[in-house]
């Protein structure tokens, strides 16, 4: 049905194709991919799924070939594969399929782009080194310094599937309203069903729940981040109620080539500013 729903929502957006990639060890991600041009690789935050883009794409495929992949574990791909007991263990599951699935996809060198969870997934792949990224792009990312807040640390243990469940789509979805237009109508009707899949996403909420206690640090990468020596935008909502843009204020002196560009929005700021999101993205970095 999902599948089915996410069509749907991509006649609104120009051509979207959709594909199943195999993965090391079974399984598969879903990649939606359309446009031509250099690549633009986008990744979701935890229980969205790669049409959460869809308000971006008919800016972004003008110009590049767009790739929003589903991490492991959300939407329509397959759960990560385990062990899942320590952070590096969950952070692994979520990193190594979407780290296949681009080699096997071979787009050259591409701008990766990553909110939240996905900004960490983001992070860790351009320190790999394993795929070509020329420009990163960290959106609200994971990963950046230990700090979460307490109030997301919590909803994030209940559970946002089970949430959906409770609430139902129109109370679940005053929690973190999108903008007033068909497409978003269209996603936030998605993101419900997605969440809401029987049998919810268990596999994927261990390797998420290795990586945010309840108490104690978040798992990150601040001391690493001097490691990272591409052009890096860390793009900020000043309202986050889930990572302070004080994270990305530190980030941006730690990583040698970054900008911080901060704007009115929430932890979504992506979606939130979905009319000049994407040319804020685009924003030149060096030079």
């Amino acid at each position: 049905m999902a599948g089915a729903d996410v069509q749907e929502v991509a006649r609104l957006v120009p051509p979207v194709r959709l594909q199943r990639c195999p993965v090391p060890g079974g399984g598969a991600l879903r990649v939606l991919d359309g446009g031509e041009g250099p690549p633009w690789v986008l990744l979701h935050g935890r229980g969205n799924a790669a049409s959460t883009w869809f308000p971006l794409w008919p800016a972004l495929a003008r110009t590049h070939r767009v790739l929003a992949l589903d991490l492991p574990g959300f939407g329509n791909s397959t759960p990560p594969p385990g062990p899942l007991r320590t952070a590096e263990e969950g952070l692994r599951a979520f990193v190594e399929p979407v780290e296949a699935v681009l080699t096997a996809l071979a787009p050259g060198p591409m701008t990766l782009v990553g909110h939240s969870l996905g900004g960490l997934v983001a992070l860790e792949l351009a320190l790999r080194g394993r795929v070509p990224v020329e420009r990163l792009v960290l959106v609200d990312a994971m990963g950046l310094g230990p700090e979460m807040t307490l109030a997301s640390r919590l909803f994030f243990r209940l559970g946002p599937e089970r949430l959906a469940r409770v609430l139902g789509p129109r109370l679940f979805g005053r929690i973190a309203p999108l903008p007033d237009t068909p497409v978003h109508h269209r996603l936030m009707a998605l993101d419900h069903e997605l969440m809401t899949v029987p049998g919810g996403r268990p596999e994927a909420t261990r390797a998420f729940n290795t990586l945010v206690p309840l108490t104690g640090d978040v798992f990150h990468r601040r001391e690493r981040l001097g490691e990272v020596k591409v052009p890096t935008l860390l793009y900020w909502g000043e309202r986050d109620n889930v990572l302070p843009v004080s994270l990305a204020e530190a980030a941006v002196k730690r990583l040698p080539r970054a900008r911080l560009l901060r704007v009115a929005a929430g932890h979504s700021p992506h979606q939130e500013r979905w009319d000049s999101a994407a040319e804020e993205l685009q924003t030149p970095l060096d030079g």
